[in-house]
């Protein structure tokens, strides 16, 4: 009872005599709110096996909407290590029947499967209207872009890595806390522009996290993630999190240790959205003009649009000087599309981030020119800035968790 004595107050009287019902173990836990879980909305960013694990044990505690992202199809070698694939799921996207049998557990659990790339083809309002985000991939990339995202919208998110039979697990908060870039050391850097000088980051090998891995590690993992996700859902119960810092697991010997993480303040990624104005448009009905007038109407004439994003212009190659328009996200762009159809090497793509005025495509749709749904855009002008959720296309992006509550778990 000393250990409980240190957690924050009962939410209400146990009554022990009440019906029990799927989660009544659960509330026997006496700092439990099974209807906080219900209402969380939670982000789950790869369905290899850390993914499988985190959906896994959100469905078995009942949290109630889950976005499941990962943009590979499940192959032979899934088998070993993902709890909810089934041989007969060869060929089918992870997401999808990650999601169909995360429901099947849990006929009380929505979870919408998006068959994407995170780096480029989600929305920041799909993040914005997340509790937390779980981070279950294994590459620098990807661990990048999620943590300027989650840092952009306020959003804590919890990353997991496994390798062979050793893992981490480590929480980020925004906005004052150390963030995952925080982290990197000057080699990470310096792989990671490696791997962005590729031409193209399509489909290859961005986010199959191919690394040896077990079961057994992936369930340690992904169980103190969602342990700490559990937590953090609690956490005006004085439940300690691991904020900032990180569990280190090693199988081979049973060891295992917290390590805290220092706060760099000259990161790039520090940079958290004050306030985020509503526009009842969406990215097939507003032109990058329109968008644009938006901007200047609001701030100015001198207004530009920055998109927050990269998006392509065209492919242009170098060794035989030609260039092909082409917009839309890297991600839309497959390697062998890039390749030049005279010389067989990959183009470079030509990329944006802004509108000035003077492009040539502003009578594009923001679809057309790459935008994905549910996106946030800033109307910058000088110093004033001003972020817009761009809310047409909120039911699109966010599917069947559209209408169910999105983000209210947040305790009062």
């Amino acid at each position: 009872m000393a250990a409980q004595d240190t957690v924050g107050p009962l939410n209400d009287v146990l009554d022990l005599t009440a019906a029990e019902d799927r989660y009544s173990r659960l509330r026997l836990i006496h700092w439990w709110d099974q209807e906080r879980l219900r209402r969380a909305r939670v982000m789950v960013v790869g369905a290899g096996a850390l993914g499988n694990e985190i959906v896994k044990n959100l469905a078995l505690l009942g949290v109630g909407g889950i976005f499941l992202i990962d943009l590979d199809t499940i192959e032979d070698t899934n088998l070993t290590r993902s709890v909810l694939f089934r041989a007969s799921d060869i060929g089918r996207p992870k997401a999808v029947a990650g999601a169909a049998m995360a429901e099947d557990i849990n006929p009380d659990v929505r979870v919408q499967p998006a068959v994407a790339n995170v780096v480029h083809d989600i929305g920041l309002g799909v993040f914005a209207e997340m509790d937390l985000i779980f981070g279950a991939l294994d590459n620098r990339e990807a661990r990048v872009a999620i943590n300027g995202f989650a840092w952009r919208v306020g959003k804590p998110w919890i990353d997991g890595a496994i390798e062979v039979i050793q893992g981490v697990a480590r929480m980020f908060v925004p906005p004052d806390g150390p963030c995952y870039e925080c982290t990197m050391s000057e080699l990470d850097y310096r792989l990671l522009s490696i791997r962005r000088s590729c031409a193209l980051l399509s489909r290859d090998d961005l986010l199959e996290g191919k690394v040896p891995t077990t079961p057994t590690t992936a369930s340690v993992i992904a169980a103190i993630q969602v342990q700490e996700a559990v937590k953090w859902l609690h956490r005006d119960r004085g439940l300690p999190v691991l904020a900032g810092k990180g569990f280190i697991f090693n199988g081979v010997n049973h060891d295992s240790y917290v390590v805290e993480y220092q706060w760099r303040r000259d990161c790039p990624a520090h940079f958290t959205f004050d306030s985020v104005v509503r526009l009842d448009r969406g990215i097939r009905d507003t032109t990058a003009r329109e968008l644009l007038y938006m901007a200047r109407e609001r701030l100015g004439p001198d207004a530009v649009v920055d998109l927050e994003r990269e998006l392509v212009t065209g492919l242009r190659c170098l060794p035989c000087g030609t260039f092909e328009r082409r917009f839309g996200r890297l991600s839309q762009i497959t390697e062998t599309e890039a390749r030049c159809p005279s010389c067989g090497q990959v183009r470079d793509p030509e990329l944006f981030h802004a509108l000035y005025g003077h492009e040539d495509f502003l009578d594009f749709t923001l679809a057309e020119l790459g935008l994905p749904p549910y996106d946030i855009v800033t109307f910058r002008a000088g110093m004033n800035l001003q972020p817009c959720l761009l809310a047409g296309d909120r039911d699109e992006a966010l599917g069947k968790l559209a209408g169910c509550g999105v983000g209210r778990a947040a305790h009062e």
